[in-house]
């Protein structure tokens, strides 16, 4: 179970209250309402923020709105691009930052102009033109990456361009 003794904030672009709402009632669970614990959804839009924490968003390349994050915390700097195709925004959302957390639900080869995502060589190069300090994979799509075997090999090829990535897993704990 989730103990958010603070609170559980959600941050996202216009219209996330209304889908967050709409998929937590029954019968697949329960209301925000009813949570043990205070929960706040702020929807934002491109530009800069200070609460929760400080953080800077900007819109990324996906047919859907989707948001790139760049949070600063303890004097680090965590960028977070998720829903993706290469774009500018993301290599700057990324410049200089401690940790870069990257999508990468494409394999080698694979690119999609009309439903856009990362394969392990567009997320390394993307880590690179930014200058990011450490990469992780995720958001694997499960119908591509089917067995623990293949994030680990994209993390290989990840590598070639980009010597500090690591594929993520559950329960992964990184010190930046």
């Amino acid at each position: 179970k989730f103990n958010f003794r603070k609170g559980l904030y959600i941050t996202g672009p216009r219209g996330l209250k209304k889908m967050l709402n709409t998929m937590v009632q029954k019968p697949y669970t329960f209301p925000f309402s009813k949570l043990p614990y205070p929960t706040k959804i702020y929807e934002v839009k491109n530009g800069r923020y200070e609460s929760p924490i400080p953080f800077e968003c900007k819109p990324l390349v996906h047919p859907v709105t989707t948001l790139g994050y760049r949070f600063r915390i303890n004097g680090k700097t965590i960028t977070y691009c998720t829903d993706t195709g290469y774009c500018d925004n993301a290599v700057q959302l990324a410049k200089n930052t401690d940790l870069l957390i990257s999508e990468c639900a494409y394999k080698r080869g694979i690119l999609s102009r009309q439903w856009p995502h990362l394969n392990p060589d567009e997320a390394a190069r993307l880590a690179q033109e930014s200058n990011a300090k450490k990469l992780v994979l995720m958001h694997f799509d499960a119908s591509k990456y089917k067995e623990i075997k293949d994030r680990k090999t994209a993390e290989l090829q990840a590598r070639g361009t980009f010597k500090n990535t690591m594929a993520a897993t559950d329960d992964m704990q990184i010190t930046i």
